[in-house]
């Protein structure tokens, strides 16, 4: 098996919550379908980012500039990551499609892990 990433991407600009129910709610249902791929054997890894952008570093020239994030051409932030284990790529979007977080709006990116480096 392999490991992939799934970034979880977020339009900022979708409507928030409403209430603290609603928000718990939501919660729940990643909690659950990540109980569910955790029972599967599949979890690795995975944590929702705070709500802003983040920063954006890059060397030129030798110089390093840190910038606010994303870059200005994107719309969306990234608002959190699991790291599941599959058999292939296919199998790994057949995990991600079941995520709530494409119900609430959002994309997933699915990225295989290259491991590089083992402890």
């Amino acid at each position: 098996m392999r490991n992939y990433i799934l970034f979880l991407y977020t339009n900022p600009d979708q409507p928030r919550p409403t209430s603290p129910d609603e928000a718990l709610a939501i919660t729940k249902t990643y909690v659950a379908w990540t109980d569910r791929i955790r029972a599967e054997g599949r979890h690795r890894a995975g944590q929702k980012l705070t709500n802003d952008a983040g920063k954006i570093m890059q060397s030129k020239g030798g110089r390093t500039s840190i910038t606010d994030g994303p870059f200005a051409e994107s719309k969306d932030v990234i608002g959190g990551f699991w790291v599941i284990s599959a058999k292939d790529y296919d199998e790994a979007c057949r995990v991600a499609e079941t995520s709530p977080h494409l119900g609430y709006g959002g994309r997933i990116e699915v990225r295989e892990i290259d491991e590089m480096y083992t402890t």
